[in-house]
């Protein structure tokens, strides 16, 4: 019997499963990422205002890390339920949760109506945020990856990974048109609330897209055999799918951690903490800084299905070490253009800088799918990637925001993100190549003994 991945679904079958998990993932970021810009803009003044300015962006972005802080232990429940009762369910619940999290921060009184109870309030409704998104990843992902076409999985699984960029773009157009249209003071006092409240609308177009689909045929051909084996004692490791991933594929969770550094890190400074030094160091308006953003934003998002495509020819690893080897090369002239004032060198810098975030992040879905086994995929691949996010992009604009205070200059925040990059080529290069796995043909590493499938295909898939 052929298995899932040798018959691919029908062209349009998959395009409508790449699309539920690409507008699921665009809302589920642009609500993350809307909270990161309003962060470095008015969250200071609205939630901090009795702070210096300065360190009022600091407590600001500590709301904003707040979120990381939750992302792993939105991984370990969402991966364990989604490994247990399947991808679908858990995205929809997901979904829910962010959108919810979000709506409410439009609604929420500031300091200046309820006091200290504001970002009391604030940070509550991030954690709900950082433990959805935290769920979220890995399913989207995972349920393209596990749909088929193993020849392009690269590609295809590239595709809810644009929704980061999506996301962004969303958010950042919309700040863009409000600050533009609004005057500071409108903006500060209400402006903000709009975009917040918009994602209500996003939700429930994401919901009846995202409830339009089937479950991925892998984890159900796996959940089958799961049933039919359920008096062998291989059922007792499949109950608890953290205790296996970290049994059987804790070299590869330290990898996918290794591998997100210099992604995730690169990814906020590069997007979320520009705002702050392009505004407060080399001069530039808001309005340019976000404009910018939004220009890079959109090549960011075109590049990502081209450097999952590429993945597909050459292999996950060269591409995911061009991105980290290019964005540490990159730091230095970065910070050069933006100190110009000019908006073209702007736009080259941020733009440049996530081509080669794109060059990480778009293997990066099929790459980490391709490590773990089917009824331990969704936490081995949420934990990898949210575990880092705690390390990386949680205090990323922090560390830079505190490094732009301390001394004054871009030169520690581009040796940090060398630093990183450095770790992640490190992780990658001691990565196996994951490019010819059949995500299909997999067992639990349980069964390894007891199957004539060779011991190292069992472990690592």
């Amino acid at each position: 019997m052929p298995s899932p991945e040798t018959a691919p679904p029908p062209p349009a079958s998959l395009k409508r499963i790449v699309a539920a998990s690409l507008i699921g993932t665009t809302i589920e970021w642009y609500d993350f990422f809307l909270y990161g810009s309003a962060a470095a803009l008015v969250f200071n003044k609205l939630f901090f205002p009795n702070s210096d300015p300065l360190v009022g962006t600091l407590l600001s972005f500590l709301t904003y890390a707040v979120g990381f802080a939750a992302r792993p232990l939105g991984a370990l429940v969402f991966g364990h339920y989604g490994d247990r009762l399947g991808r679908k369910k858990l995205l929809v619940l997901s979904l829910l949760l962010m959108g919810g999290a979000t709506f409410a921060i439009g609604l929420l009184p500031t300091y200046a109506t309820i006091g200290t109870a504001a970002p009391v309030l604030l940070t509550v409704l991030r954690l709900v945020q950082g433990f959805a998104l935290g769920g979220e990843w890995g399913g989207a992902v995972l349920l393209v990856s596990e749909h088929g076409d193993a020849r392009r999985r690269g590609f295809w699984a590239s595709w809810p990974q644009t929704g980061a960029p999506a996301g962004q773009l969303l958010a950042t157009g919309v700040l863009s048109l409000l600050t533009a249209v609004l005057s500071d003071a409108a903006f500060g006092s209400w402006g903000w609330r709009i975009p917040f409240l918009l994602s209500g609308v996003l939700v429930i177009v994401g919901l009846w897209i995202r409830l339009s689909v089937d479950e991925s045929p892998v984890f159900k051909q796996a959940l089958a055999q799961a049933e039919a084996r359920k008096a062998d004692r291989a059922a007792d490791a499949e109950k608890l799918p953290l205790v296996a991933v970290l049994r059987h594929h804790w070299r590869d969770v330290l990898v996918a951690m290794g591998a997100r550094m210099a992604e995730n890190i690169s990814y906020y400074v590069i997007t979320a903490f520009i705002l702050v030094y392009a505004t407060t160091s080399a001069g530039v308006s808001k309005q340019t800084a976000l404009n910018a953003v939004l220009i890079a934003s959109a090549v960011h998002f075109a590049a990502i299905p081209a450097w999952g495509a590429l993945s597909d020819r050459i292999g996950r690893r060269p591409v995911y070490l061009m991105g980290a080897v290019g964005v540490g090369l990159w730091m230095f002239p970065f910070f050069s253009l933006i100190d110009t004032g000019g908006f073209g060198n702007l736009i080259l810098a941020v733009t440049v800088g996530l081509v080669l975030h794109g060059a990480m992040y778009a293997p990066q879905a099929a790459f980490f799918s391709e490590m773990f086994a089917t009824r331990m995929r969704y936490s081995g691949a949420s934990i990898g990637a949210q575990f880092a996010s705690v390390a990386a992009g949680a205090p990323a604009p922090l560390i830079a925001t505190a490094l732009l205070s301390d001394y004054g200059s871009s030169t520690p925040i581009a040796l940090y993100v060398i630093a990183a990059a450095v770790l992640t080529v490190v992780a990658v290069a001691a990565a196996k190549e994951t490019r010819h796995r059949d995500l299909a043909d997999v067992a639990p590493p349980a069964d390894a003994d007891r199957t004539a499938a060779p011991a190292a295909d069992a472990r690592t898939l």
